[in-house]
Parts: C-alpha cells; structure tokens; sequence
C-alpha cells in the first residue's frame, strides 16, 4: 500500500521553530517530486515548497523563503521540512504529496492537482 505519513507538527510560540517529517511507504520517494502544501481553516490549500527527485532543486512559496527549508534523506525515504521564525499566519495543517519526476521542471509543482499521493496531514499552531 502507497502512503505518505507525516509527523512534528505541533504547538509552538511566535519565533520557534519545527521540523515535519514526511514518510513514504510502499514506494520510494527517490523517483518524485515531494511538495509541502498548507491549508489554514477558511482557505484554499497553498504550495508551500517542493524538492525534485533528481538534483535536489528547491522551490519555496515567496511567504515562506528565508525561514523554512525542505531537504530529503533517501535512504530514510522521507523528506522534510525545517521551519523556523513561525509566525501566526504559518498556522494550518500542513500536507506532503509525491508527484511526477518531471513536475518540478513543468513550474506547476504548486498546482495540487497535479499530485498523486498524500499523506494525512499534520496540525501546526503558532501561538503565545
């Protein structure tokens, strides 16, 4: 069975920091684009960020450049995602999904979509 489980998510004060996990079971990740997408209650779900499959290139949601940071470890088939400065608006569950190799290069890696598989999706709350 295909599935994505993510983790880390939590309660955390303005300023702090977490890490979310993304874990992939039944398939290996090394072969898709992984992206972090958010959805905050009332609005639309947003890209967040995505990595390739192949080179590792990154793309980050202009919101959340210079304070969040996505990286992969394929040996542990997951990928993650470092946030820090949290602020408020950062609060939403947060969603990991695998789409195509080549989505990243097609410039719609943002567009939900256009991915296949996607974890459950996990609280993050940024409050004092």
């Amino acid at each position: 069975q295909l599935q994505l489980v993510e983790s880390g998510g939590g309660l955390v004060q303005p300023g702090g920091s977490l890490r979310l996990s993304c874990a992939a079971s039944g398939f290996t990740l090394d072969y898709y684009t992984i992206g972090w997408f958010r959805q905050a209650p009332g609005k639309e779900r947003e890209g967040v960020s995505c990595i390739t499959s192949s080179d590792g290139s990154t793309d980050y949601a202009d919101s959340v450049k210079g304070r969040f940071t996505i990286s992969r470890d394929n040996a542990k088939n997951t990928v993650y995602l470092q946030m820090n400065s949290l602020k408020p608006e950062d609060t939403a569950v947060y969603y990991c999904a695998a789409g195509p190799a080549m989505l990243y290069y097609s410039g719609s890696y943002f567009e939900s979509d256009e991915y296949d598989y996607w974890g459950q999706g996990t609280q993050v709350t940024v409050s004092s």
